[in-house]
């Protein structure tokens, strides 16, 4: 099989689809903030969503709705601005009028509709804007890319860039293309979802392989991205199938095409989840840490969220200092069994720890290291034959001064 990205791809790269991004006044500068996606045909659907007790309204909506409703979905609401959370009941009913505004202007049930909101948690969404807004992206909807980009531009909050991606997954006897748009550059700690994202395909899936497969994807991959450590009362990720790319359902999970629809999701919610890294609130530089020669891969993995966590590690990577013993340190308090002796640790190329005891760490090398954008940590925990791969990035300057002042 191969996975070919489309160039200048968007989520309107997925025949059947059309999107739209407009502002109707929920940001203080003008910025588009309202998007709208649909599906010319019901869709198969599967979401997965933040494990935050204080889950908003759109969340409570969506769970309830996919569940409910997961074989002819046909729109997404998103908007920025305002979180819709801890809004309690009034919440809950400006959520559902919003699908009901959608639904009208689409022309379609007000439970084929979800709704997505992101921004300031505690403010209930302005209905009257919300009204306007999904109005004038109904009529605007296109299949063109360019509201394709327009659509991943309104979802944005303290994002300095769009997250969009669409690939062609080919296999033999059968093609299909995925495409999704992301944001998030704060409270991005995901526990079973992400902070925002839409995904979408002409694949033809049941509930069962879509709900299956859009699992396997965010575990190996936004599950697996942290910047500041905070699970967000909003994180949402949504699937919608609409089975135009036609030959047989992939209704199987232990089908090829399965195993190869997985494949191409996967490489997409990857790609997606570093995109979240690299545009951390206030980074300078994208992180990425393997930890190797583990019991399990859950084991690597609680390693590596740990390090990636830790205030000190990433402090010390935006100051340029190699101080491996903040590692070393979050290695050792990530709550996995370890034996000190065993473990090692190098910065990109450098080793900087040998088996429990400091190497002859060359410290030039270490700051020309530390000077890209891009940073490698390894670890090797010396105990067995599995690893993982997180993502994060450093902490700036820039990520105090941004939420110190979020609300204002």
């Amino acid at each position: 099989m191969t996975i070919e990205p489309i160039a200048g791809g968007s989520i309107t790269s997925v025949p059947g689809f059309r999107a739209s991004g407009v502002a109707c006044g929920l940001k203080k500068n003008g910025a588009l903030d309202l998007a709208l996606v649909l599906s010319d045909w019901p869709c198969v659907g599967a979401a997965m969503f933040t494990t935050n007790a204080f889950q908003a309204a759109p969340v409570l909506y969506d769970r309830q709705t996919v569940a409910a409703n997961p074989e002819s979905l046909r729109a997404v609401v998103i908007n920025s601005g305002c979180a819709n959370a801890c809004t309690g009941e009034p919440g809950l009913e400006d959520t559902r009028a919003t699908a009901a505004l959608a639904a009208r202007e689409l022309g379609v049930a007000p439970n084929a509709v979800l709704v997505m909101s992101t921004g300031v948690i505690g403010a209930r969404l302005p209905m009257d804007k919300i009204a306007q807004g999904v109005r004038q992206a109904a009529a605007e909807l296109s299949a063109t890319e360019v509201a394709g980009h327009a659509a991943s531009r309104a979802i944005m909050t303290t994002d300095t860039v769009p997250k969009t991606l669409a690939v062609r997954v080919n296999t033999q006897g059968a093609s299909w293309t995925i495409a999704g748009m992301a944001k998030g550059a704060g409270m991005i700690h995901p526990n079973m979802a992400t902070m925002l994202c839409a995904v979408v395909t002409d694949a033809s899936l049941t509930p069962v392989t879509a709900r299956s497969a859009l699992q396997e994807a965010v575990d190996a991959s936004l599950n697996r991205v942290t910047v500041d450590g905070d699970t967000s009362t909003n994180d949402t990720i949504l699937l919608l199938a609409n089975g135009q790319a036609g030959g047989a359902p992939i209704d199987s999970v232990d089908s090829a095409a399965y195993r190869a629809f997985v494949q191409g999701l996967t490489h997409l919610t990857i790609a997606l989840a570093k995109a979240l890294a690299r545009d951390g609130e206030g980074a300078t530089k994208f992180v990425e840490i393997t930890v190797q020669g583990a019991r399990s891969e859950r084991d690597a993995h609680i390693v590596g969220q740990a390090v990636a966590r830790s205030l000190l590690v990433k402090t010390a990577l935006y100051g340029q200092d190699a101080n491996w013993g903040r590692i070393v340190c979050a290695v050792g308090y990530s709550g996995v069994s370890v034996d000190p002796q065993c473990v090692s640790v190098w910065l990109g190329e450098l080793e900087l720890f040998r088996r429990g005891a400091p190497y002859d760490v060359d410290e030039a090398r270490a700051a020309a290291i530390l000077a890209r954008d891009e940073v490698g940590i390894r670890i090797d925990l010396g105990q067995g034959t599995e690893q993982a791969t997180v993502w994060t990035c450093d902490l700036s300057h820039g990520y105090v001064d941004i939420n110190a002042h979020y609300r204002t």
